[in-house]
């Protein structure tokens, strides 16, 4: 009976989704195309991680891609300039000074040249990449972030706001650290098991997330307040992502019939998502990702070589579907080029890094609108957010919101950011976040938390040594100082 009930719901789905398509023959996007980059401009070698941790492992902007790599001992991953294309050497330089596997990795949006990256060495790190790339390994990060007690699944960067960066942890908090102090200044507490996946709304002002408690929420990301809730019965949340400023969010899950399935929802009412869609029966995470200048969205399967693509409208039906890219190597993740990074000639309006786990390989998707015309296409290309912050920390933190500053991609899409990364020298050691020190007396539960505090430890333990002999060499300097005053003639 229920699978009689099943497949009669997904038929009914299909054919509402068949007698939506021709009103939206008009689409300019029904024709977009997948284009894969020929083999020479892809980034061959690479010991991509063979981690099962749910992330994209890549991180991408106008200079530079970032894949977390398989180390032994460690945490690392490789930071290669974009023109660098083909083959990387297996001695290629590694930023490496995690204790642990690197998880999640995300370049600052307004200082293309600073990365975060969080592991399960319970640490945040801020490292700082050289003109050009890196020339040997980095194992110096200018921040070394302490506020978790477990380790640290997903990093996020505020949207509009410099150097204000989110966390979280397997102790199910999220912490927003101010870079401009390096500390923690405000800490989420709302969830009761493992965050999922964080995403902002346009103007940062609102945060969702996703639990492995089976919530979706929408909290206020100053107060951690939490604004709007649902606990999904019938659609197992995975993912979430704002779409953009029209206040709806999108979901991708599993239904109770486990088979793959988007929700869209209203984020000033989570009583009932607006529509849901099923998607197909693979297991693998459905990773979302959305454009708000064109309003598609784009769905990819871990573990397929798929990616749908839809359109996103204000009216019902909502969601229409456009096309699907396929390719038979499956994809362990996604990294996405930001707008400015690309190539508005070949009327690009969208482009995807994809890891190939069993190849070792990078493979640039370009998603294309097909135009004959040779000129600039003012109609797929609207003012976008650019890499100028609209907001400083102290603004945000104070209360304020500001949606981001645009730029046009016919001229200023070249620009590079005049902002510098200012790394703060900090003396104090305990992390106070609402009058808790998140740092004592929080005892290690596994082997590998013991190794973690251990390692922790002997740096520390490393780090007063040589504060400790640069004091004695001090010492040693002024009391040559006072016996040559003393010496001196004059005072004879």
């Amino acid at each position: 009976m229920r699978d009689l009930h099943k497949s009669s719901v997904l038929g009914s789905k299909h054919s509402s989704l068949m007698s939506w398509r021709p009103q939206y023959r008009s689409s300019k996007f029904r024709n977009v195309y997948g284009k894969v980059a020929s083999r020479e401009h892809c980034f061959d070698g690479i010991p991509i991680t063979k981690n099962v941790h749910d992330n994209h492992f890549c991180a991408v902007n106008a200079r530079f891609l970032a894949i977390v790599t398989e180390s032994a001992g460690g945490g690392s991953f490789l930071v290669i300039p974009l023109e660098q294309t083909g083959r990387i050497e297996p001695n290629y330089p590694k930023v490496c000074g995690h204790q642990g596997n690197v998880l999640d990795i995300k370049w600052n949006p307004f200082i293309e040249n600073i990365i975060a990256s969080c592991s399960e060495d319970t640490s945040v790190r801020i490292w700082e990449i050289p003109e050009g790339g890196l020339k040997r390994n980095m194992t110096e990060a200018v921040l070394e972030l302490y506020g978790h007690s477990r380790r640290v699944g997903l990093v996020e960067w505020h949207p509009t706001t410099n150097n204000i960066l989110f966390s979280a942890g397997y102790d199910y908090k999220v912490l927003i650290w101010n870079l401009d102090i390096g500390e923690p200044v405000k800490m989420i507490d709302c969830h009761t098991d493992v965050i999922l996946c964080m995403s902002f709304n346009t103007d940062g002002s609102l945060l969702a997330t996703t639990c492995k408690d089976k919530k979706l929420r929408v909290v206020e990301p100053r107060s951690g307040r939490v604004l709007q809730e649902a606990s999904c019965k019938n659609h197992r949340v995975n993912r979430v992502v704002f779409l953009g400023s029209t206040k709806r969010l999108l979901t991708t899950g599993v239904s109770r019939w486990n088979t793959r399935q988007i929700a869209l929802w209203d984020q000033e009412d989570l009583a009932m998502p607006l529509i849901e869609e099923e998607i197909d029966g693979l297991s693998g995470l459905l990773f979302p990702f959305y454009d708000a200048d064109t309003h598609m969205l784009y769905l990819a399967g871990k573990g397929d070589g798929n990616i749908r693509y839809y359109e996103i409208g204000s009216e019902k039906p909502y969601l229409s579907y456009l096309m699907e890219f396929r390719s038979p190597a499956p994809q362990k993740g996604l990294g996405v080029m930001p707008k400015h990074g690309l190539d508005v000639s070949a009327c690009e309006v969208f482009r995807f890094y994809k890891l190939i786990t069993l190849k070792g390989l990078i493979e640039p998707i370009s998603m294309i609108v097909p135009r004959r015309s040779e000129t600039y296409q003012e109609d797929i290309y609207p003012m976008t957010p650019g890499t100028e912050p609209a907001l400083t920390p102290d603004e945000w933190l104070s209360g304020v919101n500001r949606d981001p500053i645009l730029m046009s991609l016919k001229e200023g899409y070249k620009k590079t950011s005049k902002i510098v990364f200012k790394a703060p020298v900090r003396e104090k050691k305990s992390v106070v976040v609402n009058g808790i020190d998140l740092l004592e007396n929080v005892p290690p539960r596994t082997e590998n938390e013991l190794l973690r505090m251990f390692f922790r430890q002997q740096d520390e333990i490393r780090r007063l040594k040589d504060e400790l002999s640069q004091k004695d060499i001090r010492i040693r300097q002024l009391q040559l100082e006072l016996k040559n005053l003393r010496n001196s003639p004059k005072n004879n």
